[in-house]
């Protein structure tokens, strides 16, 4: 036979395009030509597979190789499609049966000597591949084994070389399907930084239980040394539990920046990505000739950190505001369009002026200076910020103080209380927290009495509110009903939610 297909797979951002690799094989001028639309790294399998195919042990006849990878429209980076290259040459050669061929879905990278090493991007490929009725079983790189066996319904295969594919294929080894784990086989066990080791902030540790409870997006401001970062290192220690479609939808990204550890592949942890303030807009949203995630995607389903927020450059922070809203990246090239998960919580810390004691009368900074410091964060930004906790110096009665405060533990056991109120109440719909209410949801669920409404009334008037603003004080009161365990938002909760509003105010009016 002097043709043959095998199918394999490309990642374009998040989303995977298969590709049937075709080989032919005929007499004539020794050639190894490959068409389809194929990038530099692509173009040069054809050494690999060459020398890799002969340090095998296998023979490579000197004959006219044509390789088309289609479809011819879709652009083929990266160097996982040569072991399918390898497999389609050799079955079109009559070394490999065709028919083992069918049904399978190859891909991984060979090195000179014939061995497969591990390429990113696995998980999501074998998660679209087990959605399709045809493909019965895939053959992937040792290392990515563990990655590919966490999606079920389809067999898959861990090669080491070469050689071990082609006797797999041949039918002279057997090799056992890789088995899946329901958990991970170790346990990370990870030291973090408890809310008892803070001393005094009640105010800070009361909004950060709020903002995880619900999701909210939290601005910590005050002078240095105050504790602002560490409270906000903290938030690992009360994030809920992540479910298993979290879990595998924040581990298909780290596969594919290629991030995921080879022994324990599934992340059952909810990421924390702190961010230097001289990153890029590139680095946050993802881009690059080549779109991939940036550390905005890399912190789906958990907590983004900024800080020092007005050292960012503005334009860097006025990227966030869209995807704040929409929980989505957009990125557009000329050749096609790419979306990034962004269901992220914007958490940030900054100093009140540049020399941080603003308004104390030690501050030296004059009102240029504040307003300068101040106005690199715009109104708009600030309008997605749903609280604003104030986080004043520590007083040495509290840092002597020998009783430490309450542990993350109890924080973590009421944010899990508020969280499966509101998996309960929206159980129906594809919203996971109160932050994710829009404005159809927060009439339906969030419905106010009229105490409620004269006293939102009075806010909006006084306060001078956007209706984004008026929004996110809503759903902040929703959560702080949850945590109460009310079912109703009253007074009191309002009253809180606006109180976190109120700081920013404080600040900016100096503008």
């Amino acid at each position: 036979m002097s043709f043959s297909k095998v199918l394999s797979a490309a990642v374009k951002g998040m989303d995977i395009e298969f590709v049937y690799v075709e080989a032919d094989v005929s007499n004539g001028l020794p050639v190894f030509n490959m068409v389809g639309y194929l990038s530099s790294e692509v173009k040069e399998a054809g050494e690999r597979v060459r020398t890799a195919v002969r340090n095998s042990g296998l023979d490579f006849p000197a004959k006219r190789v044509v390789i088309n990878l289609s479809p011819a429209t879709l652009k083929k980076r990266g160097a996982s499609f040569d072991l399918p290259i390898a497999l389609a040459v050799l079955a079109a050669l009559g070394q490999i049966p065709a028919e083992r061929l069918r049904g399978s879905l190859a891909i991984g990278e060979l090195g000179l000597d014939g061995s497969v090493r591990k390429v990113p991007g696995i998980l999501p490929i074998m998660m679209e591949a087990s959605k399709e009725n045809h493909v019965a079983c895939c053959i992937v790189p040792k290392e990515n084994a563990a990655e590919a066996a966490l999606v079920e319904n389809i067999s898959v295969v861990g090669v080491e070389s070469l050689e071990q594919a082609v006797l797999f294929l041949r039918g002279k080894i057997q090799l056992k399907e890789v088995c899946r784990k329901k958990k991970n086989s170790r346990v990370h066990i990870v030291q973090e930084p408890d809310f008892a080791d803070i001393c005094g902030q009640e105010n800070v540790k009361r909004a950060a239980e709020i903002a995880v409870a619900g999701g909210h997006n939290l601005l910590l401001i005050g002078p240095p040394g105050s504790g602002k970062t560490m409270a906000a290192k903290c938030l690992p220690g009360i994030l809920p539990p992540v479910s298993r479609e979290e879990s595998m939808e924040i581990t298909k990204i780290y596969s594919v920046m290629g991030m995921l550890d080879e022994n324990t592949p599934l992340i059952t942890r909810r990421p924390f990505r702190e961010v230097h303030h001289t990153a890029t807009r590139a680095a946050l949203t993802g881009g690059g000739l080549v779109p991939r995630p940036g550390e905005i995607s890399l912190a789906h389903g958990g907590v983004l950190f900024l800080d020092e927020l007005p050292e960012f450059r503005k334009s860097v922070l006025e990227v966030l505001r869209q995807p704040l809203e929409s929980r989505m990246i957009q990125i557009s090239r000329a050749h096609g369009k790419y979306s990034f998960p962004a269901g992220f919580m914007l958490v940030a810390a900054m100093n009140p002026c540049p020399c941080g004691r603003f308004p104390a009368p030690e501050c030296v900074c004059t009102p240029a200076q504040i307003q300068g410091y101040l106005g690199k964060i715009s109104q708009p930004f600030l309008d997605r910020i749903d609280l604003c906790a104030e986080a004043s110096r520590v007083k040495y009665e509290d840092l002597s103080a020998k009783k430490r405060g309450e542990d993350s533990a109890e924080i973590r056991r009421r944010v899990c209380r508020a969280r499966k109120i509101q998996q309960d109440r929206y159980k129906k719909t594809e919203i996971r927290v109160n932050a994710e209410l829009g404005s159809r949801e927060l009439k339906k669920f969030c419905e106010l009495g009229s105490d409620e409404q004269k006293l939102m009334s009075q806010a909006f008037s006084i306060l001078n509110l956007t209706a984004r603003a008026y929004h996110r004080i809503i759903r902040t009161a929703r959560t702080i009903a949850d945590l109460d365990g009310a079912e109703q938002i009253r007074t009191e909760h309002l009253n809180e939610a606006i109180g976190y509003r109120v700081v920013d105010k404080r600040y900016w009016r100096q503008q």
